[in-house]
Formats: structure tokens, sequence, C-alpha cells
């Protein structure tokens, strides 16, 4: 036993995830090679001495061999590689620092339909007509408000975190970075299983709950049964002897908009000690990021601690780059950013992922190097997990043959917070031991030729949500066999994986494409609209087809119809390949030069 390698007596061996036997054998000292042997003639596994194992595979061959190897955890690996750059992130605050008040951080949380976003459009618009400036807010997941109370005006900082069911990793994500979270109830419908499941992410975060009874102007509205249904989930009204605070409110007629935040700086100041070190460098979370036209990554940071400025350099998960700018709400330049103060920061060099934390570095080198190494172990995390994974295709044949399966998926999206929301419900699919289900890829932006790759070498599907190959990926595809299936809503790619891994898969609609048109210019016509000047790139463009919109890779808009198809002055019913048209999509008139128009059909195909 042991083939040539030297016993240990219960030493700890610490590892990363995805370490290779030649990592394991540099930390004991042996001959990799001998590793090799042991894990073929031990644990039955054909493992080179460079390729990623599983954390499994890892402890078995410690065991065998008398040692106790511990994987470490992202975040041991995290704190250890800071230390070693001589950074830290969070922690308590010295005695030197300078704390000032910060303003609270709130997460608007309840039942789909119970107008959660309609509550934060009122909130901020409302202090758009009180502010001086005025101007549209731009959606940046996260915005200030100004609210005046006695002695001066006083900054609230919300996080718009989607509500919806599926999204219960971007909910309970906006809940860690939250100080108070308001509980959003519609006064006719009573509390509801999100209601509760919103609660408990609340709870669970430890954070302060103000309730918000919403639509108390509607007909059958009935705000005191709404406290009466909390008191069972330990939220008493203080009307009732306890210490929440209930706010009745209608974003629809804009009332009780002032008593919410008055309420939401009642509760913090009573429950909550907000201060912050602002002269040190910044340190926050990445609230939401994507990638823009013509800017490029894009992220939206929340500061916690520190100031953030212009031209620091910054390092956030696998992310970095140096601070190009940074915009507020308003689309207003900033060039500083302190505690609970979130903006949108441009100069990252890739996307970064929805919650993780950033921090400022010394100096772009010391960035390049812990994104880098972030990366290395990333990789390998993945790689352990990636060896001989079947596909969907082939995943029945081997549950007929009675084997154990795997079936890697690739997710792409237009923003990572809908990625990571959709990882995270896939990830919850439950359908037994005889299948098992790994995300090896994740990102946000156009699907690439590297996707494709990735996805060939591992055999896995990809996913796109609200997002199309860019370039030549499609045929790559197509030459490849890479299957790729397009969502752009977020339950019907649960369902169908589900039904996939389950093998349910009824008979479904496919969609065949018709052709693409390219926007060469827009001609605006009083009667008719917005007209595309197209050239038609391939196949046909049918009038009274169905077609999308795609800019940059990414659909903009679904659901749309071809309406008019003109060639010169004259209507026609189809234009080829190579040939000028002028398309019409009816009432849609947010076209723009180089965007893709997309048309197709659905056909039903029978799954085999």
């Amino acid at each position: 036993m042991g083939g040539g390698v030297a016993r240990g007596n219960g030493e700890v061996v610490r590892l990363p995830r995805g370490a290779s036997l030649a990592d394991f054998a540099d930390r004991i000292n042996a001959n990799p090679g001998s590793l090799v042997q042991v894990v073929f003639t031990e644990l039955g596994e054909m493992v080179t001495a460079t390729q990623s194992c599983t954390d499994e595979t890892l402890q078995l061959l410690g065991a065998q061999l008398g040692y106790d190897v511990q994987i470490v955890t992202p975040e041991e690996e995290d704190a250890e590689l800071l230390t070693r750059f001589d950074l830290s992130f969070g922690g308590d605050y010295g005695d030197e620092a300078e704390l000032t008040p910060r303003p609270p951080v709130v997460t608007i949380m309840g039942h789909v339909d119970h107008g959660k976003t309609r509550l934060l459009d009122a909130i901020r618009s409302t202090d758009v007509v009180k502010g001086e400036a005025g101007g549209i807010t731009q959606h940046i997941g996260a915005y200030q408000v100004h609210h005046p109370v006695e002695g001066g005006v006083r900054e609230i900082t919300f996080i718009d975190t989607p509500g919806h069911e599926a999204f219960t990793a971007m909910r309970a994500r906006g809940a860690k970075v939250t100080d108070i979270a308001v509980l959003v109830v519609a006064a006719d419908d009573g509390v509801k299983p999100q209601t509760i499941e919103a609660l408990n992410h609340a709870q669970a975060a430890d954070v302060p709950i103000v309730v918000a009874v919403n639509k108390v102007d509607k007909e059958g509205a009935d705000p005191a049964k709404v406290r009466g249904q909390l008191t069972e989930y330990g939220l008493v009204a203080e009307e009732y002897g306890g210490t929440t605070m209930f706010v009745d409110v209608s974003a629809k007629a804009g009332t009780g908009l002032e008593d919410l935040l008055d309420a939401i700086l009642l509760t913090a100041d009573a429950a909550l000690e907000l201060f912050a070190d602002a002269s040190v460098d910044a340190q926050g979370v990445a609230i939401e990021a994507r990638l823009d036209k013509g800017r490029g990554p894009v992220a939206t940071v929340l500061v916690q601690r520190g100031t953030l400025r212009v031209g620091d350099s910054i390092v956030a998960g696998d992310a970095f780059g140096r601070v190009r700018a940074m915009l507020n709400e308003r689309g207003e330049n900033v060039e500083a950013a302190g505690p609970a103060q979130p903006v949108q920061v441009l100069g990252f060099t890739s996307v970064p992922g929805a919650g993780d934390n950033f921090l400022v570095v010394g100096e772009d080198r010391m960035a390049r190097q812990i994104a880098e190494q972030r990366q290395a172990r990333e990789r390998n995390a993945a790689l352990a997990q990636t060896r001989g994974r079947p596909t969907l295709e082939s995943l029945f044949e081997r549950l007929k043959d009675g084997e154990k399966t795997q079936l890697n998926l690739i997710l792409k999206g237009d923003v990572s917070g809908s990625v990571e929301a959709v990882e995270d419900a896939l990830l919850k699919i439950d359908v037994g031991e005889e299948v098992s289900l790994r995300i090896i890829g994740r990102g946000v932006g156009a699907i690439t030729e590297n996707d494709i790759n990735l996805a060939k070498a591992s055999e896995a599907v990809i996913l796109g949500f609200n997002v199309r190959p860019e370039g030549n990926a499609r045929e790559l595809a197509e030459r490849e066999h890479v299957d790729i299936r397009y969502y752009s809503v977020i339950y019907a790619a649960i369902e169908d994986i589900e039904a996939a891994l389950k093998g349910m898969l009824k008979p479904i609609y496919e969609e065949a494409q018709l052709g693409t048109a390219e926007v060469r210019e827009v001609f605006r016509s009083s009667k008719f609209g917005n007209i595309a000047g197209c050239l038609v790139r391939s196949g046909t463009i049918v009038r009274n087809s169905s077609a999308r919109l795609v800019r940059d890779g990414v659909v903009v808009a679904e659901n749309l119809k071809i309406e008019s198809l003109q060639r010169f002055k004259d209507a026609a019913t189809e234009v080829r390949e190579g040939f000028e048209c002028g398309i019409g999509l009816g009432s849609y008139n947010d076209i723009k030069a180089d965007d893709v128009i997309e048309t197709f059909e659905m056909r039903e195909v029978p799954r085999k």
C-alpha cells in the first residue's frame, strides 16, 4: 500500500479546490508518479499528475496515505491571498479609525405583484421632483434618495433587487449588504408564500424589518388583516405592543411615502449604529454588472467603507481594472463615492460577478495578480468537475443503462444578476441520485466562440438568457453540434432542464430562423413611425413573421412582428439575402443603426 510513498501520521495537508496530484506530492515531498499509481491501484481512478482532482479524490487519497487533507474554501483562500499582499477585507475598525455616520442601505422585498417595483419607482420619482437638478434616473441597481428631516436632509440608499421567486439568490444577496429590509405586503391580498420567503431571508440576515402595507387605496384593502397575519411570524406592530413599524402606503397614488422614509430612518436610529471610516481605501460589494456597448464592462458597486475615487486600482472577484469614471443614478459624473453610496464604475477589464466583494489596492500590478490567482483557482475547481460528463442527448441512454449521470451547463445572460439567479434555481432542482447537474461556466454578454469551444471540450449544453451568439459562434455551434438553448423567461429554462433531467421531455416547439437583416439607417416617418433601412444578411425576411431585435449580441426586444416590408416604394411579401429593404416593426420604434433584426417561426419537433 502507498506505492513507495512515505506514510503520514495524521499531518494536516491544506489543498485548494481543484488541486492536482502534483500539488499534493509537492506538499508531502513525494513523487507525483507514485501518487498516480496509488490512485489507480487503491481508488480505481485514472488521473494524470497535472489533472485537477475532485475534493473526494484528494481526501480519499490522503486517508489512504495517512494524511488529513483539508480542502481550503474559496473564502479562506481569498483571506490567505489578501494576507500575502498585506491586505484584508472588512474586519474591525481600529482605534485610530475616523468613524462618521453613513446612510442606511435598504432592500425592498415581498411577494410578486404586491407592488415592490412600483413603490421603488414612486420613491425615486418623488426624490427627482424634490431635487433641483431633476432629470431622469437610470437603472443602475441601486440609488440614493434625500429625505428632509428636522435639522437638515438625510440620505437613504435603496438596492433595486428583483422580487421574483426565482431570484431568491439575488434577494438573499441583497439582504447580506442590507441594513434594513422593507417588506411589501398588498393590503388586498395579504401574506403569501413569497412574503414568508422574503421574511425568512431578512431574518436570517439579522436585519430590522419595516413593513409597507401597499395598495391601501384599493377596494377590499384590509391593512389590519395584514398586521394580524404577520403577528404569527414574529412581526408585531407597534400599535399592538410590538417593535415593528407598519406603514400604510399607496405606490400608485403616492401616499404614505414620506411616512415610510421616516419609519426607515427611525428604525435605523433605534436599532443600528451606522458608522463607517471614510478615510481608508474603499471596500464594498458589486451589486450588478453587465457588458455595455461602447463603455465595456460596467459594474454598480456599493461602497461599504472608505472612499472610492476616480483613478483607484480596483479588484472585484476575478475582475480588475482602474476606475476610469463613476456615475450616479442620474448619470452624473462623480469624483468620489463614500460609505453606503452606490455608483456605476467604468474601467474593469472584465465583468465582475454580482455579489463579488471589491477592494482598492495600491497599484494595477497587485490588482492583476490577485485577479489572476482567483481566476486560476476557479478554473482549477471547474476542471475538477468536468471529466467525462454526458450531454442532454446521451443522458437518457446512460439512464437506461443504469449509470449515474451528470449534465454540464454553461450559462450566459444579459446581466450577472440574472445568471446568478438562474444558476441558483437550477442547482436546487432535485431529481434523485441518478442524475446530477454541474454549472461549468457562466458569464455576461453574447455567446462567444470560446463558450462553444468550452461546451465542445466538456460536452456541455449552453443556456442563453436574453442573449444570442456573436459573429461566427452560431456557425461554429452548428458545425460542432453544440446544443444552445435560448430563453427569455427564467422559469422556461428551469422547467426545460428539470424535465430533461427527469426524462420527461414532451414534444417541443423549435425555433426555425427565417432570416436576419442588418439595420444600416433609420428613417423617421410621422405616419408609420421608425422605418429601418436594412440589408438582408441571411435567409429571407417575410412580412408578418415573428421577429426580435438584437443589439451587440444582446436581445433588446422580443415578441415583435414584421408589420411592413418594402422594396424601394413598393410593398413586398418577402426579401431574399443580399437585397436591401425597409422594415417597420409596428409601434416599436427603438431601432438603431447596426442593430440586427432576426425573423423566425416556431415549428413543433417531437423529442426522441
